[in-house]
């Protein structure tokens, strides 16, 4: 049997990179791409990067759901025929049936393209032939490699060219974050899209606003957090953050065990109740053993102060368990973060007239950190922000922070990942306002609320629940439309 381009059957050769159309719009959706993903790991077609999944429109056969789409990066020995015939078999495996031509299916595989070369054979064609009509597949595909050219014939004409020929679509397209088993995912471009309450649940004994009110000691502690819980829930809240560790400015570590017997009975008494199901469940942590006995206790989400950087076996743990990541910029730890706030020109808490050097600074630093959590394995579309209001920024750095929360969310490498913003009481809200007590700071704290949502975040961390959902609908009233 004749290979085209020199290929040999059955022989093994250095490893090469493929570009792989990630697609499907029946049921979970992004479920059977995370599962695509695994299936071509096991096979040693090895996914090094991800794209966002984009959700898009129909083409050519209009009359069914919505898709997501997206694109991988994968290393194999696979030469191209192959390759496609371990996709496919993946599809099969994964029960693709393949009724209407471009149809509604669960999950589609297609090579893209393959190192720098051409390859055409009755069964494959690379590049593939529909790159440059498909924002659907440019866009996801620009995010990862946008400065290489499509074409071998035509090395001058780029990914990012053939991205910015295309027309201007009606509804632009906007990636897909998974938030938990029972909400729909967050859509960060979406300009309609609804503002998400976090609710936060400390159980310790030392965090600056609430410590002390929550325990999990005994079955009375646990009836006091019920009620608590139930009033968020009422309230409004999306997400429910359980936190066992105090992540305040010089507040000393607990122990892993500590952390672990406050988090883990609070995770299951809310998911024991099935009134709760529709609850978003996170659990603060920089601990990677504290965050695997969480999930496996039912929590959803994987809150790190540290974006992975305090724990070696963090981004490597939440690449395995597969959940969704919010990774918040930090420097240091908390007892030292606090010294480490100089950025650029900034000088302590002085910040310069414009504020910029500390949104740069930020930037490139959780940029690294989202690079880290790709190369461990972790699912860009499983990633959400947090900027880090009060960690390793004193007073008005805050504040310049809330200011130009827009350049974050547009910042290159960083574009239509979704954002948490939490201010909730923080010491620069007092510093501004005079109140001492961080529990009477409502007022500032709703004013940094309504900023962050007109800066963009897609989920807002607070104490007061029942006030900050009236100024999150306000908010989203005014700007989200």
């Amino acid at each position: 049997m004749a290979y085209p381009c020199c290929q040999s059957a059955g022989k093994k050769d250095r490893k090469k990179r493929a570009y792989i159309a990630l697609g499907g719009n029946l049921g979970d959706r992004i479920g059977w791409i995370e599962k695509a993903c695994r299936e071509m790991d096991n096979r040693d077609i090895r996914v090094l990067r991800t794209s966002s999944l984009w959700e898009t429109a129909p083409m050519y056969v209009l009359e069914q759901e919505k898709f997501a789409n997206g694109v991988c990066e994968v290393e194999t020995e696979l030469e191209p025929l192959a390759l496609l015939d371990q996709l496919q078999d993946i599809e099969r495996t994964l029960g693709r049936k393949k009724v209407i031509d471009k149809g509604p299916r669960n999950i589609d595989l297609d090579i893209l393209l393959y190192e720098n070369r051409e390859f055409k054979h009755e069964r494959l064609i690379i590049p593939h032939i529909g790159i440059a009509e498909r924002e659907f597949v440019l866009r996801p595909l620009a995010q990862l490699a946008p400065d290489i050219p499509v074409s071998p014939a035509r090395p001058w004409k780029l990914v990012q060219d053939y991205l910015n020929e295309l027309p201007p679509q009606p509804e632009p397209l906007t990636p897909l974050t998974p938030l938990g088993r029972s909400h729909a995912p967050l859509q960060a471009l979406r300009a309609d899209r609804r503002t998400k309450i976090m609710a936060i649940l400390n159980v310790t004994p030392d965090s600056f606003s609430d410590g002390g009110n929550h325990s999990t000691a005994d079955q009375a502690s646990l009836s006091t957090l019920a009620d608590t819980v139930r009033t968020f829930f009422e309230d409004g809240a999306t997400v429910i953050d359980v936190g066992g560790q105090s992540t305040a400015p010089g507040r000393p570590q607990v122990s892993a065990e500590d952390e672990l017997n406050r988090v883990v009975p609070a995770i299951k008494m809310i998911r024991a109740n099935p009134a709760y199901d529709s609850i978003t469940v996170s659990v603060d942590t920089y601990r990677a053993s504290v965050a695997e006995a969480a999930v496996a206790a039912g929590a959803d989400v994987i809150n790190d102060v540290s974006a992975g950087a305090m724990d070696t076996e963090m981004l490597s743990t939440m690449a395995r368990l597969g959940v969704t990541v919010c990774l918040m910029h930090m420097r240091g730890t908390p007892e030292t973060m606090s010294k480490l706030n100089q950025y650029g020109t900034d000088q302590g808490d002085k910040i310069s007239n414009t504020g910029t050097d500390i949104i740069e600074a930020i930037a490139r630093e959780l940029v690294e950190r989202v690079a880290a959590a790709e190369a461990a394995g972790v699912r860009r579309w499983r990633i959400v922000l947090d900027p880090g209001l009060g960690f390793a920024k004193v007073g008005d750095q805050n504040v310049a922070v809330l200011r130009h929360l827009r350049l974050l969310r547009e910042w290159p490498g960083l574009e239509g990942l979704p954002w948490l913003v939490g201010s909730s009481r923080k010491k620069f809200i007092g510093r501004t306002t005079g109140v001492v007590a961080p529990a009477e700071r409502v007022w500032g704290t709703a004013a940094t609320v309504a900023a962050a949502v007109l800066g963009g975040a897609d989920i807002v961390r607070a104490h007061d629940v029942s006030e900050m959902r009236q100024v999150v609908a306000m908010a989203d009233a005014i700007w989200r439309y």
